[in-house]
């Protein structure tokens, strides 16, 4: 019997206990989830490549089924390369919906065997993005239950507080 594997691409910065969420219920339905830290030179992250999939290896530690890589390129060659079928994304609100339904389209049609799985986040996550995330941090609110300890030390490191 194959394994079924799927891969959770995001550029997790920081990964958020929303993305926790959805990859352990992911990890429900899968073998093992590969969660696929993009490398995107264009976009301006607070976090490095390598600090993001650091960050995340260690809240996955005790987990063998989470592996994590950084990509770039397209998803659907990076799916191919690690026999994936099926790409696991979350919706937290209509405005999420649009996009990322041109997306799995348009990934089906480059790669049709590939699918995509809708995943809801809990309702305690809905409204929660990295982008928030970061934004509460620098302003000195409080992260409890946003995110996991380990991106609450990353952050303090950071902006040495």
């Amino acid at each position: 019997m194959r394994e079924r594997r799927a891969i959770y691409p995001g550029s997790f910065d920081p990964i958020t206990n929303g993305h926790v969420d959805i990859i352990e219920r992911g990890l429900k339905i899968f073998d093992q989830i590969i969660i696929a830290v993009l490398e995107n030179p264009k976009k301006e992250s607070l976090f490095t490549t390598e600090e993001r999939v650091t960050m995340i290896k260690e809240i996955f530690a005790s987990e063998p089924r989470v592996k994590v890589k950084s990509f770039n390129g397209l998803l659907v060659d990076f799916a191919k390369k690690n026999k994936a079928r099926v790409i696991i994304r979350g919706l937290r609100a209509v405005s999420d919906f649009e996009y990322e339904f041109q997306m799995a389209l348009m990934n089906r049609k480059l790669y049709p065997e590939l699918e995509t799985l809708f995943m809801m986040p809990n309702l305690n996550y809905i409204f929660l993005s990295s982008r928030l995330v970061k934004e509460i941090y620098m302003f000195g609110g409080c992260l409890k239950n946003l995110v996991p300890e380990i991106v609450e030390n990353y952050l303090r490191k950071k902006f040495q507080i």
